[in-house]
């Protein structure tokens, strides 16, 4: 049930960066003017390869949320747990972006770059039913309760277990795929050189929802917590879960 409470809790913004998506979409095969800047914008992806990937991974998954944090939950003040908190995110969202683009490079490989319905559904099924619960969403969860566990390794070893795939992963490809299968319909419909770009736009969003339940896991939150980023900090009184 954490999964789909962490996709109703954040179904507004999540319906709000669906419908952005679609919009930047339409924009793109609509507007020769909107596709040319997006085309300035993969050709700057090109360009700078490796270290466009990484800035924007750490951008959007590692400094924006932080920054959201610190505007809407700490009244504009920063506190040493945020620091503690990017030195977490920085590399954690640098190693994923990495991750994602290799996975979006394997996708060309194997299916091309054509925009028509049977490859599109099949780099979906690729990212959603391959990628995310063998990679993505383990190693996500995983590194996340290892931060709040203190970097205790009993976490780890835990990881492997059944058990916590059940009551851990499986909550986390649910709300994955509430938010993620319709914008990977849309990444995917544009060229490749912009699909990175195009999911850095969406990184935001899903850490604000990762962060949700992996605090709901650790008991960290109340279970009827408005919003992902209601999580704050470990500042926090721990509850317990029933």
């Amino acid at each position: 049930m954490i999964g789909w409470e962490a996709a109703k809790a954040n179904a507004v913004p999540g319906f709000i960066l669906q419908l952005t998506m679609l919009a930047v979409l339409i924009a793109y095969y609509t507007s020769a003017r909107f596709a040319l800047w997006l085309d300035r914008l993969a050709h700057y992806k090109q360009q700078h390869g490796l270290a466009f990937v990484i800035v924007a991974g750490v951008l959007a998954g590692a400094l924006l949320p932080e920054l959201f944090l610190i505007l809407f939950f700490q009244k504009g003040k920063l506190h040493r747990q945020n620091f503690r908190n990017l030195a977490f995110t920085v590399p954690t969202w640098a190693i994923d972006a990495v991750l994602v683009d290799l996975m979006y490079r394997a996708n060309l490989l194997w299916f091309g770059g054509a925009v028509t319905v049977p490859v599109v559904f099949a780099k979906i099924c690729v990212d959603q039913l391959g990628y995310n619960p063998f990679l993505a969403a383990p190693g996500e969860v995983l590194v996340y309760e290892w931060k709040n566990d203190g970097f205790s390794w009993a976490s780890v070893e835990r990881a492997f277990g059944w058990n916590h795939y059940r009551d851990k992963i499986v909550p986390t490809l649910l709300a994955t795929w509430v938010v993620w299968a319709p914008l990977m319909a849309i990444i995917y419909s544009l060229p490749y050189p912009l699909q990175f770009p195009l999911f850095s736009l969406a990184l935001t969003f899903w850490v604000l929802l990762l962060t949700y339940m992996t605090n709901r896991f650790a008991g960290k939150i109340e279970a009827d917590a408005p919003l992902a980023l209601s999580v704050a900090t470990e500042d926090r009184p721990q509850i317990t879960e029933p």
